[in-house]
């Protein structure tokens, strides 16, 4: 009795082992094919029956964020989080779902400052564990400056101009870093000059 009990587990988790792998590849080609909500679907059942596999969450996160689901993109990320916590590019795309749902206009001034504060601080986890990455510093230069913006319109409740300064600060630092390793991003170079001048624009009321 016990021997086919062990083995009827066994052949269990054998076929949950099989059919996860087999919802992974799928979800995995959907993904690379471009067909996010496909990929979802299978990554998804994936997860339900091993919701501690990294691939899997890591390429559901992602899927979630490409189907401007950032809510749940910001869960997958934050299981996979639990227990890689040194993954910087699980830090990187939860960053990058909060600046989505900072720049909704349907998000309250509350959940918006409580979104750009989890951007900044998850890119700044990514760039303290992949500290080569330049887009790490790019993209939270970009959400201080969106943030600094966001602190300087007044009908919200949280305005606050000294913050916004830091918050401009912090930008302009962040993109001479990119622009010192690489001189010849133009683009970073349009933000520097925006950063700087809403910092002098600031310094003049």
């Amino acid at each position: 009795m016990y021997k086919f009990i062990l083995g009827f587990l066994i052949i269990s988790s054998f076929e949950n082992v099989r059919a996860q792998n087999s919802y992974i590849r799928l979800g995995q080609k959907a993904l690379v094919d471009g067909d996010f909500k496909n990929a979802v679907t299978n990554l998804e059942k994936a997860c339900i029956i091993d919701s501690t596999n990294a691939n899997a969450l890591w390429m559901l996160g992602y899927s979630y964020l490409l189907c401007d689901s950032y809510k749940k993109s910001i869960t997958a990320y934050s299981k996979l989080i639990s227990f890689k916590p040194a993954d910087a590019s699980a830090y990187y795309y939860r960053a990058r779902a909060k600046g989505h749902l900072a720049g909704d206009n349907l998000v309250t001034a509350a959940d918006k400052e409580k979104y750009f504060l989890g951007s900044i601080l998850d890119f700044t986890k990514a760039a303290s564990l992949n500290p080569a990455d330049l887009k790490n510093y790019q993209n939270r230069g970009i959400a201080y400056k969106d943030y600094g913006t966001f602190k300087l319109i007044k009908n919200t409740g949280f305005y606050d101009k000294t913050r916004a300064v830091n918050a401009f600060k912090a930008s302009v630092a962040d993109f001479q870093k990119v622009l010192d390793a690489d001189p010849s991003r133009r683009d970073i170079t349009s933000l520097l000059e925006l950063s700087k001048e809403q910092l002098s624009h600031i310094s003049r009321k």
